[in-house]
């Protein structure tokens, strides 16, 4: 893993796709480090960089990190011109937050760079791009706890607090922190393949792809009681992953009825009893392949698929590749012979 994203990583533009990272005052450090770190660490076979990145501020001034560092950039608002990604990690602070007022320079440079450049935001950075009229009539997200005050500044805006990232084509925006890793993830994956995508993942041991949304993270005040919560049924179910289950059988295993399991599950992981089960049946799958030799068949069954086929079609999904595929790519060089009996 290279040292980070604050410097151009390869001098050749020609081979690489160059993003430049426009940092304003108060930028997030978080934000600033760790999607971009997911960019610099995509290679190719040959272990070329994939992207080269460049950190810029207007007139390349230095600007308060809000980890309470400053940030000396290599570069101002003219690398703007040069790039195919402008990605623009959250703000904790200034006019764009507060009014969504954003600043002459990056008014201009981010308005030039529409429609030529793919544009990027990160958590609270969404209000720049809102603030600069890009998001108008377009979907998009921020952080949920932000999302009451973006849809008073910004009624125009086709706001969804409740997913991680949101893709229109040129315009990307991610919802708070870790969800600009994921969309990081997910623009390696649009522009190079999942096996790429999942490499760069795994050398910065982050999850290559997390399903659900902000959801599943939003302060929701639940019921007081034993019976308020449906963790001992997630629990029971991780069990039994290879048994078939039914919501008639969750929901009474969680002495509830139907119509409160579903409505308390959601609320406690932001997604449905069955997609959550199913992605835990892909999860089990995934280390079985990574970690046994056992047919794909037999893996199918242990992880409640019913057969490979529909392992096929659900990893595939998930992943964008096939078993066979992911196990090539992914297990382990000595892996066990067998595993165990669930």
């Amino acid at each position: 893993m290279t040292s980070g994203p604050i410097a151009i990583m390869c001098k050749n533009p020609a081979m690489t796709h160059r993003v430049a990272v426009l940092a304003l005052d108060e930028v997030a450090g978080f934000d600033l480090g760790a999607g971009p770190e997911i960019l610099d660490t995509a290679k190719d076979a040959t272990g070329r960089p994939l992207y080269e990145l460049a950190v810029c501020t207007p007139g390349g001034a230095p600007v308060r990190v809000s980890s309470g560092y400053t940030l000396v950039p290599d570069h101002g608002l003219e690398v703007l011109r040069e790039a195919d990604t402008v990605l623009l990690p959250g703000i904790h602070g200034g006019a764009a937050l507060r009014s969504g007022i954003v600043t002459e320079p990056v008014l201009g440079a981010l308005r030039e760079a529409a429609g030529r450049a793919r544009l990027v935001s990160i958590c609270t950075a969404a209000f720049v791009l809102a603030g600069a009229g890009l998001l108008d009539g377009r979907p998009a997200t921020t952080h949920w706890r932000h999302a009451n005050r973006f849809r008073r500044l910004f009624p125009r805006v086709l706001l969804d607090p409740e997913v991680l990232f949101v893709d229109d084509g040129d315009i990307l925006t991610a919802a708070g922190v870790a969800a600009g890793i994921d969309l990081c993830l997910h623009l390696v994956r649009s522009d190079h393949g999942s096996e790429v995508a999942n490499t760069a993942a795994r050398r910065c041991v982050v999850a290559p792809w997390r399903e659900g949304g902000q959801a599943q993270f939003i302060e929701r005040p639940l019921p007081c009681g034993m019976d308020a919560s449906t963790g001992a049924t997630r629990v029971w179910m991780l069990e039994r992953l290879h048994e078939p289950l039914d919501l008639a059988t969750l929901a009474a295993h969680a002495r509830m009825s139907v119509r409160t399991f579903t409505r308390r599950f959601r609320e406690e992981t932001g997604l449905s009893p069955a997609r959550w089960l199913t992605q835990r049946r892909v999860d089990h799958a995934r280390k079985l392949l990574e970690t046994t030799a056992l047919p794909v068949d037999e893996v199918a069954r242990r992880s409640g698929f019913a057969t490979a086929v529909s392992l096929r079609q659900h990893l595939h999904a998930a992943v964008g590749v096939t078993p066979l595929a992911y196990r090539r790519t992914f297990r382990a060089s000595t892996p066990l012979a067998t595993a165990g009996t669930r």
